[in-house]
């Protein structure tokens, strides 16, 4: 097998068998598996993680050290087996001791009524489990019974009574424990399946839906958001880079179903995607939603989570709720349903700065607008400066002067200047 290199610079296994040449696999083919290693999903849509660990450093030692959690956390049908089995263990370990005692004490192969045995119509392994289960499930049929015979039998009586004591509650509490965490009231929280893009108040946000179906409600609860990137790095290998989203709304009541709204800003990690970059990117965004119980009061988590695909862009969600005269009606049928509307395709840093050259521009025009009425404003009033000047300067009637000597002529001429400069100054 050799590695042989193609145009485009990206090496193939080969098998060479006489003159045949037969490729295995292509790079379109590696690069397409790349592709979707990359894009497997981190946290399923019902919020179970797609985590699998392997090879973990004492993993019985932990589970059995913190037994207690390990017993909460199992399934239902391992907590019956081991529910189930620690019983059945303890009468037989029991019943093999008591078997024990009566064969070291000799009450089963003696055959004399003077003979006192340890445990009294104890014959056989059968009649030393009957008596181990009587005494510890304390049913006392009156029919076999200890006697002052053996200390050691009468030991292992107080032992087996104290241990099942011990087994009732933590086998009980465990079950109780596991009751309480009410993991089925997570599943009744609903996330809507697509995240939508869309125009509000003029700005780009992502938006998702939160519902509660149960007629008793939460008290409160907190929504949080995170956006978790895969990246590589110059050895090939992969890294997660977790962002926290901000979300305008993170603490609601859910009574009706709510709409999450993550404004794309400048510090939002989607303010440089547009449609095309936004539907090839590879990201998940993680969302949580962490609740308290009326009925309980007990915490729960819901969660869910959207890749690329799963977001619509151009889209708003339809109203769930609507006002009657005496109570709201919410239409759950809607819950999941979107309309297409406007949105530009551009991203929102190309929206903002679009905006941002159109209010410059808006401003410059008003500036100029103003300058050019100033202007037509001061060239009107020269005018009427002008005409009143003229108008002194000019008389209706002429009137004769008499004849002056020419010495006067020059006081004369200063005599209007003046005249119209404080007539201008007044203006």
């Amino acid at each position: 097998m050799r590695k042989m290199n193609d145009q485009s610079g990206c090496y193939r296994p080969v098998n060479i068998q006489g003159n045949k040449v037969s490729y295995r696999g292509s790079c379109g083919d590696s690069a397409e598996k790349e592709v979707k290693r990359q894009q497997r999903r981190f946290l399923h849509k019902d919020g179970s993680c797609n985590v699998y660990f392997k090879h973990i450093f004492g993993e019985w030692e932990s589970y059995v050290v913190d037994i207690f959690t390990t017993l909460v956390d199992i399934k239902w049908r391992h907590m019956f087996v081991i529910f189930s089995l620690s019983y059945v263990l303890s009468w037989l370990f029991f019943g093999l001791v008591f078997w024990l005692i009566a064969v070291q004490h000799g009450d089963l192969f003696s055959d004399e009524e003077e003979v006192t045995p340890c445990v009294a119509n104890v014959h056989s392994f059968t009649g030393a489990f009957l008596f181990s289960l009587e005494t510890q499930t304390t049913i006392g049929y009156g029919y076999r019974c200890v006697t002052e015979e053996c200390s050691l039998a009468i030991l292992m009586v107080i032992l087996q009574s104290v241990l099942s004591c011990i087994i009732d509650t933590f086998i009980i509490g465990a079950a109780l424990a596991k009751m309480a965490t009410a993991r089925k009231r997570a599943q009744t929280i609903r996330f809507s399946y697509y995240a939508v893009v869309g125009l509000r108040d003029d700005k780009f946000c992502l938006m998702w839906r939160i519902g509660d179906f149960r007629p008793n409600h939460m008290v409160e609860g907190s929504v949080r958001a995170q956006l978790l990137r895969y990246r590589e790095d110059k050895e090939g290998r992969m890294t997660m880079e977790y962002r926290d989203l901000k979300l305008l709304n993170d603490q609601i009541i859910l009574v009706t179903p709510v709409t999450v709204v993550h404004e794309i800003d400048s510090d939002s990690p989607l303010y440089g995607l547009d449609r095309k970059a936004l539907a090839k990117d590879n990201f998940e965004i993680l969302v949580t939603f962490v609740y308290t119980g009326d009925s309980t009061g007990t915490s729960h988590q819901s969660r869910s989570s959207y890749v690329p695909r799963e977001i619509l862009w151009g889209h708003r969600f339809n109203d769930v709720l609507h006002v009657k005269k005496k109570y709201y009606k919410v239409d759950c049928l809607q819950f999941e349903e979107t309309t297409e509307v406007y949105a530009p395709h551009c991203s929102a840093m190309q929206l903002e700065q679009k905006e941002q050259e159109w209010n410059r521009a808006e401003k410059t025009r008003e500036k100029q607008a103003e300058k050019s009425a100033l202007e037509i404003k001061y060239s009107q009033k020269s005018h009427s400066a002008v005409a009143l000047v003229t108008s002194c300067e000019e008389p209706e009637e002429p009137v004769t002067a008499p004849s002056q000597p020419p010495g006067d002529v020059p006081y004369r001429k200063a005599a209007v200047t003046l005249s119209r400069l404080s007539i201008e100054s007044q203006i």
